[in-house]
Order: structure tokens, then sequence, then C-alpha cells
């Protein structure tokens, strides 16, 4: 961890990439608060979740990164250029498709057997969607990231896989 010690870093990467473990991890490691971007969207009840208005989720992402440290994470990418902005380091998780397909299966049997905690019911529909969404992430979401991010390349971090964040961050297993 002596390689990188920034205090507000965006970590960006589609469902299955590594993004939650990640932040978790860097989270413990530098003593700074984590934020999933999917609690941002959402507001969390026991009867279900409701999405925020893109008035109440940008003014919570502002609070987020007003403060002086910070790590947020998500697949989303039209609305937290605030976030990118303000932030000292970009990580792009691209991991393999195959890797997050094995990463969902993975995690929704964890999540069935109650091993890992969800933010939603593992439904088999969020799983089929979750399928889905990994598809759109290659073929849509993907290209448009880059894209967005090229403008951030002096604080842009991509890492393909788990010995790549080993090696920036010595700390996984």
């Amino acid at each position: 961890m002596d390689k990188i010690r920034p205090s507000r870093i965006h970590i960006i990467g589609s469902v299955g990439s590594g993004k939650t473990t990640l932040a978790k991890v860097l989270s413990t490691k530098l003593n700074v608060p984590f934020y999933e971007l999917d609690n941002v969207v959402w507001k969390r009840f026991k009867t279900g979740d409701v999405r925020r208005t893109d008035e109440e989720r940008d003014e919570l992402l502002g609070e987020i990164t007003s403060a002086n440290a910070w790590i947020v994470e998500g697949v989303h990418h039209k609305w937290v250029q605030p976030s990118l902005q303000r932030a000292d380091l970009i990580i792009f998780l691209d991991t393999g498709y195959s890797t997050r397909t094995f990463r969902i299966i993975k995690r929704f049997i964890m999540q069935k057997l109650g091993l890992e905690r969800a933010n939603y019911t593992p439904t088999f529909q969020i799983f089929r969607r979750m399928f889905v969404w990994n598809a759109q992430f290659e073929n849509e979401s993907k290209p448009e990231i880059e894209k967005m991010l090229g403008g951030y390349s002096e604080k842009l971090l991509v890492l393909k896989d788990n010995s790549e964040m080993e090696k920036t961050f010595g700390y996984l297993k």
C-alpha cells in the first residue's frame, strides 16, 4: 500500500469486477469510508428499494465527495463526473468477461446460502439480470467509460485482474 496513498478514490467497473471487495480492503487499509453508488441511487428499506430523484442522488454524491477522504464504487458512469473530478485516483477494474460471469454465479450462491450479505434480495430475476448487465457493460458501457476516462489519464489506474491489484496495493489473500 506504500506505492499509492490517495484519500479520494473512485472505483468503476462491471458487476463482478471486484469493485466492492477492493473498496472494502482499501477502506480498511487507508481508514477511509467507502460508499456503494447503488446506495446513492437507491434508498434501502426492508419493504423494498425506492429510487432517489436525480436531484437527491446528485446532492448525496456531492455530500460524500465534498469530504476530505472517501472511496466510491460502482458501475454508474453517466452522472458521476463530480466524483471523477474530485478523485485523487480513479481505478477502472477491467476484469475479463468470463471472470465476472464466474463471480456473479459464485456471489449468488453465497448470498442464497447466507454466507455473503446483499443490499437486495437475491432473486433469480436479479441473478438473470446480472448476466444481462455484464453483457451490456462489455458491449455498451465499457466503450463509453473508456472514452470518458480518457480525460483523466493522469489519475487513472486500469487493473485487469487480482494479480495486478495485489502488485499495486499488496492486499489480496
